[in-house]
């Protein structure tokens, strides 16, 4: 085998252009239809042959690029394609609304990031999704939800949530950026490959598989520090240039009425509990 066999994804084509679709019927503002086109773009790029097949079968390093692309670069844009009238109602749900409140905390994003992020590029998934496109369609959307995580405290899009000032964010990211690549340790160190179901690396890529593995884990460790280490790095500067002390991003009434209707249902459960007063 010398050469990558073309392959069609129809599943993965229809459902980003659906996404694509969907997001201008609901979205009338022409950045964040640009943003939400760029990042749809990017991701159709990373699943689709040939790099979506390098990744799904043949090269971790291949691997670890799409991971990134969609966890640095996707994610993000996505979330700042998104109105806030938008995610307004998407939070609304009180399971939804307490989820919110708790995944913007820049501890519990961290840890989250860095378990299932890790888990994502464990053998037993990368090896599940050479073997099964479903386990593969369901890894890449893990990995999407694990970028829109990351980058939560750090856009502070959602209503009624806490703000992390611009040294905060800045903080988080480099954060951040060291413990998610922790994984990258075991591909750099290891003395034999990891991942039995992926092959071909040296006729396709010209590396063995444990060269393959070993360029993965630096891929992962530079990609990632060059991305939230240049945007922490920005936040720390800002900050310092504004003076700010607090808080970058204003209330908005978005989190007032947030805070009403938490009032309200707190009411509300008290007087199910107690009665009416």
């Amino acid at each position: 085998m010398s050469s990558l066999p073309f392959h069609v994804h129809p599943v993965m084509v229809v459902a980003i252009v659906g996404l694509f679709f969907l997001h201008r019927v609901l979205v009338a503002d022409t950045i964040m239809r640009r943003r939400a086109f760029y990042a749809l773009l990017a991701l159709l790029v990373v699943v689709v042959w040939p790099i979506g097949d390098l990744a799904a079968s043949v090269s971790v390093s291949v691997t670890t690029v799409q991971r990134l692309v969609i966890m640095l670069f996707c994610a993000p844009f996505l979330l700042r394609s998104l109105p806030m009238h938008l995610l307004v109602r998407c939070t609304r749900p009180t399971l939804f609304d307490a989820a919110s409140r708790v995944i913007v905390q820049p501890v519990v994003a961290i840890v989250f990031v860095t378990v299932v992020g890790t888990l994502t590029l464990a053998p037993f998934a990368v090896d599940g999704g050479a073997r099964s496109s479903l386990v593969r369609g369901v890894v890449l959307l893990v990995t999407l939800i694990v970028g829109v995580v990351l980058w939560l405290p750090v856009l502070s899009l959602l209503p009624g949530t806490r703000h992390l000032s611009l040294a905060g964010r800045g903080g988080y990211l480099f954060a951040s950026s060291i413990l998610v690549t922790t994984f990258s340790f075991a591909w750099i160190f290891s003395k034999h490959s990891l991942y039995p179901a992926l092959h071909y690396q040296q006729q396709l890529i010209g590396m063995s598989a444990l060269v393959d593995q070993q360029v993965a884990g630096f891929i992962a460790k530079l990609g990632a520090f060059g991305v939230m280490w240049a945007m922490g790095f920005r936040y720390f500067f800002k900050s310092d240039e504004e003076g700010v002390a607090n808080e970058e991003t204003p209330l908005h009434w978005a989190d007032v009425e947030r805070e009403l209707l938490r009032v309200d249902r707190k009411r509300a459960r008290a007087e199910r509990r107690n009665g009416p007063t």
